[in-house]
């Protein structure tokens, strides 16, 4: 018998098949029993999480980007706040965009835009070498009035560290204007009223470190226990700090089997601890000879022992932007990331609903660009950021 359904743009549609008796007794059977599992989901009484509860669930990857400042202490308690972000707002990456397109007229995009950020490693330097042409490009930008902001998601210096690389790159960059992932974790502890009281353990270098004891907060972890060692006997219980109630993790050199299992006892055995990761790169430029492993084999060993995602401070998250936009009175459709990798930077700019540029002077090459799997596509991209002179000085001969 013909039969007649809609397609997904309510158009008729009619299907003619071929059944026998026995197709038909078997859909009537599949049918009642599809209603029937229905009726029982819809009997089963809704559970609702208690404080306790809270208290052990992780958030989950999906509000690690899209809602992350969910968390407050009260009393020593966590507790669950509403989220001022609809949950429609998913990963840009899932939304099928226009492909990139390549930057032809710079001007139109910088007047465009009233903030500039840039990504750093990749965008303003490799390593410690200075990609061509950053300093002037960046005084053109400041004399058209634009601000600049640099955000970087290596953890392993301070905003003051940061501030005397640049110096000594010779850029002239204010404190005020560099924001790491270092940074972004004591802002987000600051954000939610961490306590005083309670610890934060460290795997990560220097510039966590600093971060944190500016803010105020007690640590323990880091560069030091690179050299510590576990001795396996039998009966070993390794003892660890039960007023640890954040676990901070991000690129460290020193990293090693003691730190994974101090940092894996605190969170899966102190109540409420925070997991909460700098970033997940998967590499990093530490020179400008090769690619190298990046923070996020550190954070995914956490993930792996203790089964839980991390909250994400650095890019893609949205807790950076929205900081930045705060602090600076920015309109976020008034901004123009610029960044080398799509997972983190475009991401980033896309979710705070901001222009993009991607510069392929980094982990990022035209091929991956435009690789038919990848769904990130920025609005435009160039070979560097010196090209909005180059392009410039193009169109106006």
């Amino acid at each position: 018998m013909p039969r007649q359904q809609k397609d997904a743009n309510g158009h008729k549609l009619t299907l003619v098949t071929r059944t026998t008796q026995a197709d038909e007794r078997r859909g009537e059977r599949e049918e009642r029993k599809m209603l029937s599992s229905r009726a029982a989901a819809a009997a089963a009484p809704i559970s609702v999480p208690t404080v306790a509860a809270l208290r052990t669930k992780r958030p989950s990857l999906f509000s690690t980007f899209i809602a992350i400042p969910t968390l407050r202490f009260s009393g020593g308690n966590i507790c669950l706040c509403s989220s001022r972000r609809s949950s429609s707002r998913m990963y840009s990456n899932s939304i099928v965009s226009s492909a990139a397109k390549p930057l032809q007229d710079p001007d139109k995009l910088i007047d465009s835009v009233e903030t500039f950020i840039f990504d750093c490693d990749g965008v303003i330097w490799k390593g410690d070498k200075l990609i061509d042409g950053v300093p002037e490009t960046l005084d053109m930008l400041r004399s058209k009035g634009k601000r600049l902001v640099f955000v970087t998601n290596n953890s392993t210096k301070s905003r003051k560290q940061y501030g005397k690389k640049f110096e000594t790159l010779g850029l002239n960059v204010n404190e005020e204007e560099i924001f790491a992932s270092s940074f972004a974790a004591a802002a987000y502890l600051k954000s939610i009223n961490f306590p005083k009281d309670k610890k934060v353990y460290v795997i990560g270098e220097d510039g966590i470190l600093k971060e944190l004891e500016l803010a105020g907060f007690q640590y323990l972890g880091g560069p030091e226990d690179g050299g510590k060692k576990i001795e396996l006997k039998p009966g070993f219980l390794m003892e660890h700090d039960k007023d640890v109630g954040a676990v901070v993790v991000g690129f460290d050199r020193y990293f090693n089997y003691y730190k994974v299992q101090y940092g894996t006892l605190c969170i899966r055995e102190n109540p409420g601890c925070l997991f909460i990761a700098t970033n997940r790169d998967a590499v990093t430029h530490l020179t400008d000879a090769q690619e190298w492993a990046g923070g996020g084999s550190m954070v995914g060993a956490l993930l792996g022992s203790t089964q839980h995602e991390p909250l994400v401070v650095g890019k893609p998250s949205t807790f950076m932007m929205d900081y930045l936009a705060n602090k600076f009175s920015i309109t976020k459709s008034q901004i123009c990331m610029v960044g080398d990798r799509l997972d983190t930077d475009i991401l980033f700019g896309q979710n705070g609903g901001c222009k993009t540029l991607l510069v392929l002077s980094g982990v990022t090459s035209l091929s991956m660009l435009q690789n038919p799997n990848n769904s990130i596509q920025p609005d435009f991209y160039t070979n560097k950021i010196s090209d909005f002179l180059s392009l410039k000085a193009a169109t106006t001969v």
